[in-house]
């Protein structure tokens, strides 16, 4: 049965007469799945970030932090399994004999030795928590980037849609003109046939009644120097006249149609000014990444947060420990002066062996945890995210999601065990 790390009350006073510190893994409990989880966590929002370079390098500097929070804490925890050791193996040991010999001096001068080592070793585990809470703050204004990134992000990508969007409707309006303008042009071709054919048929009817005119018609194969010639030739008022008028109506309609031939090469001038900005503003929204993992992201590092408080209190309660520990080592040291009672200072000193030695064990398996996470668990910062190809970018997606949810929520059950004994 699993006992919690915190044999005392919430403000880490101990109720119990005598200090619990147990040597089993219930000590550190937490310690594996919270050091697993931080590390997995930072390698899902790592590859969440690709084509986020800027939030990308800010990650990888949290992260680095972390691992090196986390290999001065193995240092610290061997320190502290060293004092333990030191205490347990030399320094206790030859205070008792000092005490049991009356050598009062000695036993004053190995008491204020043992105090040294452990006050250094009570303000290390002080200036730790410290840096957990430091490092906690600089990985919460990760956060807070991330969370601004994104607003950004989505109201660059609001803006191209609304950019392209227009684009794409004066694309439309633009193809829908010049569609327009060429069936008007369609029209005013067959109005210059219909015309060119009645024109036709005039100078035919004319000069079978005219075998001047008949004559010209057969030597000027062209309309309109046969135009000037039937006009040159006084024909007849009223053919002249005809024929002056579909000449001019002619002329209108070729006039027409030049405007709408040159209305025609603005528009294609202007359609291709058009598309080529729309192909540019896809390919611009094509390079703002995609924001959607972001809320990954911050779910991660909002975890992240919550393990870096958790692991802090670790160290508070290591602190607590430590303190009943120095506690109950100097309990009785007044007893050095009362040579009668020295007995009951022994058996303090005796009780805090035991308390001192499964202390140090219990630093050498926490220990263990950080140092696993000191090594290759950080390993994926060695590639940019933005450098994996889709396929490997989902496979290492895949296999982080498979890894966490193989992490028991509840550290007392037999697979939490199984992988602390490992």
């Amino acid at each position: 049965m699993c006992k919690s790390i915190q044999s005392c009350s919430n403000d880490h006073i101990c109720n119990s007469t005598e200090l619990v510190i147990a040597s089993s893994p219930d000590f550190i409990r937490e310690l594996l799945p919270s050091a697993q989880r931080t590390a997995l966590l930072y390698h899902l929002s790592y590859l969440c970030l690709a084509k986020f370079p800027k939030l990308e390098r800010e990650l990888r500097e949290r992260a680095i932090e972390t691992q090196l929070l986390f290999g001065s804490s193995e240092a610290l925890l061997l320190k502290c399994a060293a004092t333990s050791k030191n205490l347990v193996s030399t320094l206790l040991p030859a205070l008792k004999a000092a005490v049991e010999k009356n050598k009062s001096i000695l036993a004053i001068k190995s008491l204020e030795k043992a105090r040294a080592w452990i006050t250094d070793i009570v303000e290390k585990v002080e200036q730790m928590m410290e840096r957990y809470d430091k490092h906690n703050q600089s990985v919460a204004s990760c956060t807070s980037d991330v969370i601004n990134e994104k607003a950004e992000t989505e109201k660059n990508l609001a803006q191209a849609n609304k950019e392209i969007d227009a684009l794409e409707k004066a694309v439309i309006d633009l193809n829908q003109e010049l569609w327009k303008n060429n069936q008007e042009i369609g029209r005013i071709d067959g109005r210059i046939a219909q015309k060119n054919n009645e024109l036709q048929s005039h100078i035919r009817e004319s000069s079978n009644k005219n075998n001047g005119l008949c004559i010209m018609a057969i030597l000027i194969p062209f309309v309109g120097p046969l135009i000037k010639s039937i006009h040159d030739a006084q024909a007849g008022q009223a053919v002249a006249a005809k024929t002056q008028a579909i000449s001019n109506e002619l002329s209108q309609l070729s006039n027409e149609k030049s405007n709408l031939r040159n209305k025609e090469w603005n528009i294609h001038v202007r359609l291709t000014d058009m598309q080529r900005k729309l192909a540019s503003m896809k390919l611009e929204k094509g390079s703002i990444p995609d924001p959607v993992h972001l809320n990954d992201v911050q779910t991660c590092l909002t975890r992240i947060q919550q393990i870096l408080i958790q692991l802090k209190k670790f160290w508070e309660t290591m602190s607590v420990m430590l303190e009943a520990l120095k506690d109950e080592t100097f309990a009785n040291e007044h007893f050095i002066e009362e040579w009668e009672m020295k007995e009951i200072f022994l058996q303090s000193i005796t009780t805090a062996q035991r308390h001192w030695k499964d202390f140090g064990e219990s630093c050498l398996n926490a220990k263990g945890i950080f140092s696993l996470q000191t090594k290759d668990a950080y390993k994926f910062l060695e590639t940019s995210p933005s450098s994996l190809s889709p396929e490997e970018w989902k496979r290492q997606y895949d296999s982080v999601i498979v890894q966490l949810n193989k992490i028991s929520p509840d550290p007392c059950t037999p697979q939490a065990q199984a992988a602390i004994a490992q």
